[in-house]
């Protein structure tokens, strides 16, 4: 499965349009790094990624069993250390709250396919960066 996401960089901080071609959103960095803070960060946009698949993995289940649940909220975080290597070790806690009348056998149950969802096995396996490549903006013509 393929995914491609376009970003245009706007000259003010690092505010960006991220867009999948359907919808966007706006990411930037702090004010302490020089941006402008009026959208998410980079790192805080990879931990959304991995929180929506973990809640969403947890919808899909209740509807397919048919369980009544309500809200599903997640709280992640993570730490990143870096290592001696010059390699990142990241260190990434969930807490989800399940509304609804859930034995607990269901609730570890939804929270253990949840901690297995597809972004969080697609992050940690094998990743492949090919090197970026570059074109040059086509010069705009001007008026006659």
């Amino acid at each position: 499965m393929s995914t491609k996401i376009n970003i245009k960089n706007l000259p003010v901080g690092y505010q960006s349009v991220i867009t999948n071609g359907k919808h966007a959103i706006v990411g930037d960095e702090p004010v302490a790094a020089t941006g402008t803070d009026l959208g998410m960060s980079p790192v805080e946009l990879v931990l959304a990624g991995i929180a929506l698949c973990k809640v969403a993995t947890i919808r899909s289940i209740a509807r397919r069993r048919g369980w009544e649940i309500g809200n599903v909220d997640a709280d992640l975080t993570q730490d990143v250390e870096k290592q001696e290597d010059g390699s990142f070790k990241t260190v990434v806690k969930s807490n989800i709250i399940i509304a609804g009348d859930l034995t607990e056998k269901q609730r570890e149950m939804m929270i253990s396919r949840a901690d297995n969802c597809y972004v969080t096995r697609m992050v940690k396996g094998d990743w492949e960066f090919e090197a970026s490549t570059s074109e040059v903006e086509p010069k705009k013509e001007a008026m006659s």
